[in-house]
Order: C-alpha cells, then sequence, then structure tokens
C-alpha cells in the first residue's frame, strides 16, 4: 500500500482502471463502425424490398400485356435508372409524388410508352386517382380526316386581274354595272364597283317570300299562299307578288326582314309607283344581294332549315327561258339556285337586268350577284350579266363549264 495523507489506494485497483481506460480507447472507434454497419444493412436491406416490389410489379405488367420473355422490353439505360432514393438529393419517388397528387384531388393521367412495343400504359385514368403500379391501357385512335387536315388560309382572289378583265370586257357597253362573289364556305370574295346602288327588279320577290317565311312558316302557309310562291319565284308572276307584298305589311315589312337578314342598303318603296310595281324599283346592292342568298344557306339565318329549303327548292326550278344569268358560270355538277330580274324604265325605255343567287358544287357555296342598268334591250343586258358572272368565277375555281 502506497502510504501518504488520507485514504490509501490499492495499486492493483489503478492498474484495473488504466486498463479499463485503454480498452475503451481501442473499442470505441469499432463500436461506432458496428452501428453504421447496422444502418447501413438496414437500408440495403430496405432498398432491396422496394426494388423486389417493383420487380413483381414490371413482370405482372408484362404478363398482363401479354409480352414474353423475348418480347420484353429491355431495362432502362443508366440515363432512364429512378434516382439513388437515399441519396443525398433526397428526391421523391414518381410513385410517391402521384400518391401525393390523388391526396390532393387532382384529375391527372401519365401516359408512358413502353420501349419496343407501339403501346403505351397509363398510370391512372382520366378523371380517376392512378393506383401506383397498376398500369391502364390508352387506347390509340387514328386521327379523323378533319383533325388530320391542315387548316389553310385560302389564297385570295385576285381582285385587281379580275378588275381589270372585267373593264376590257364592259368597254363600249351601255350602263353601270355592279357585282360580287363570295364563297361562303372560306370567305373568300371579290366586289366590282362596290359603291353602286341599282332596282332590284324581280329579283326582290326572293326577299318577298323569304320575309313572309319570317312570319309563317312554309307548313302552316294555305295552298293559296304556297300556290303564288310557286309562280312568284319560278314563273316570276308580278300579280302573286302584289298579293304576297300586301301579306308582308307592304314596304315597311320587306325592309324589317331584310334587317333581320342583314341588308343594309335595301328599303322597301312605300306608296304607289311609276313603274307599276313598288317592289321592282326597290334599290340595293350586290353585296346585300349576297348577304341574302347567304340567309338561305347558313345555320345562323333567322330562317328555319325547313324554309331555306322550300325556298332553295323552288329557285332551282325557274322554268326554262327564265333559268339565264348566273348559271352562265356554272360547272359540271353544280346545283344552282336563282332569281333573275328584267324591268323596263317608263322614263328612259332602257332594261334594269339583274341576276342573283347560289352556284352549290360539293364543299363550296358560292353566292353571286350581278346588277346592270341602261341596257338597250334585255339580249343585251343578259350577256353583259353572263360574261361578268363566268369572268369572275373563273378567278375562284376551275372546271370544266357547261
Amino acid at each position: 500500500m502506497i502510504a501518504g495523507r488520507g485514504v490509501g489506494v490499492p495499486s492493483s485497483v489503478v492498474t484495473v482502471v488504466a486498463r479499463m481506460v485503454v480498452a475503451a480507447i481501442f473499442l470505441l472507434p469499432l463500436a461506432i463502425g458496428a452501428a453504421s454497419d447496422t444502418r447501413s444493412s438496414d437500408a440495403v436491406r430496405l432498398s432491396v424490398t422496394f426494388q423486389a416490389a417493383e420487380r413483381r410489379t414490371v413482370e405482372s405488367e408484362r404478363e398482363r400485356l401479354g409480352l414474353s420473355r423475348q418480347q420484353q422490353p429491355e431495362e432502362a439505360g443508366p440515363s432512364e435508372q429512378q434516382p439513388e432514393r437515399f441519396g443525398p438529393s433526397r428526391q421523391r419517388r414518381p410513385e410517391l409524388a402521384a400518391t401525393s397528387r390523388q391526396r390532393a384531388g387532382k384529375r391527372w393521367l401519365a401516359v408512358r410508352q413502353l420501349p419496343g412495343t407501339q403501346q403505351p400504359f397509363a398510370i391512372g385514368q382520366p378523371g380517376q386517382p392512378g393506383q401506383p403500379g397498376q398500369p391502364v391501357v390508352v387506347e390509340q385512335r387514328p386521327a379523323t380526316k378533319q383533325q388530320a387536315a391542315v387548316k389553310k388560309k385560302p389564297k385570295p382572289v385576285p381582285a385587281k386581274k379580275i378588275t381589270k378583265r372585267l373593264d376590257r370586257f364592259l368597254a363600249g357597253r351601255p350602263g353601270p354595272v355592279t357585282a360580287m362573289v363570295k364563297d361562303l364556305t372560306d370567305g373568300r370574295l371579290y366586289r366590282y364597283h362596290r359603291g353602286e346602288r341599282m332596282i332590284t327588279a324581280s329579283t326582290a320577290k326572293v326577299q318577298i317570300l323569304m320575309a313572309l317565311l319570317l312570319k309563317t312558316p312554309w307548313s302552316k302557309l294555305s295552298k293559296a299562299t304556297r300556290r303564288d310562291a310557286d309562280l312568284m319565284i319560278r314563273y316570276s308572276d308580278n300579280h302573286a307578288a302584289d298579293r304576297l307584298w300586301l301579306r308582308i305589311g307592304g314596304a315597311p315589312g320587306f325592309t324589317k326582314a331584310g334587317r333581320k337578314y342583314g341588308l343594309r342598303h335595301t328599303q322597301g318603296v312605300p306608296g304607289n309607283c311609276v313603274d307599276l310595281y313598288c317592289w321592282g324599283i326597290t334599290r340595293t346592292s350586290a353585296e346585300d344581294q349576297v348577304r341574302l342568298m347567304k340567309g338561305l344557306v347558313s345555320s345562323k339565318s333567322p330562317l328555319k332549315a325547313k324554309d331555306r329549303a322550300q325556298v332553295l327548292k323552288l329557285m332551282g326550278k325557274v322554268i326554262d327561258g327564265q333559268d339565264w344569268g348566273i348559271s352562265a358560270a356554272r360547272c359540271k355538277g353544280d346545283k344552282v339556285a336563282l332569281k333573275n330580274g328584267w324591268l323596263k324604265h317608263v322614263s328612259n325605255e332602257r332594261w334594269a337586268i339583274i341576276s342573283a343567287g347560289l352556284l352549290r358544287e360539293e364543299g363550296h357555296d358560292y353566292a353571286v350577284a350581278v346588277l346592270t342598268e341602261n341596257n338597250g334591250d334585255t339580249g343585251q343586258g343578259i350577256a353583259t350579266v353572263e360574261g361578268v358572272a363566268e369572268r369572275i368565277m373563273k378567278s375562284f375555281r376551275s372546271c370544266k363549264q357547261l
């Protein structure tokens, strides 16, 4: 025993303590490493568990899609592999992100393409929460012709070229001329002397009938009224037109109906008229006549479809001898609906000759209106109208004319 003040400490005890300290110094790193190895081992086991679950999911999907071992897609390359789940970046697995979107109540559809196949599969369904690991086959449908067709803006018609062509044709011919053609399908149009206003003559009879049908549908018209409509359009009977003029309320009813069809320059003439028929000397524009024709084919027309069809039917069956005019520009296979007008002015004994209507081919409706004044006779006026229609339409389409 060592001598000294206080309590003495045996040397054996000191030796044991010293040895324990030394052992602790050497054994501490080993204990820390063992704990780390235990955590690493747990992570490895957890990673293996996830990988095994993924393999089972992929295998079940391959079996559901009917993929044999030889048809199985190749494993993803390094750039396509999932990020490390326990790496420093701490990126979330796509399945977990999908689950979060489900919980958020959002509708989603994730589509992927299986390598080596032409059939995509999706996680989830449109409007339904997805189920991670439950791929759903998405049907691939071929695009329709309308979807596949690229909408191209139509090439404008060569207005300057048409105007020069008409100026040469009309040189030396008497009286003013105005005309307009519009492709009601693609919107292309051409106007000649847009500012001119001329009388309608018997072309006003189409507006009279369209005004009547706004008041009373064809199906509810009396037999006598239907007879008048037939005589007025197909035979251009003036007395029948007078009777229907009164039924629509005369000039005010005529003008009111015109406004509903979008006419801007056409107003009925009230009272007693010098040239016998007030509806015949109504002044109009080629543009208004085109708008009226549009009202016979547009789904936005105030006139119902059955009534539009009835007017077109009558205009398509005008009697022989009255089917001239814009029909000169028809092509093989066209359907023509028209109404012509001719009126001799009492004041100067010169003729107003007008033709307005539709040239209808598959996929296109052309509204055409040609108005002329001061013609020496009807033959001269008809030749002018037909020549103008032909020279305009040849720039809208190329076809074999009849």
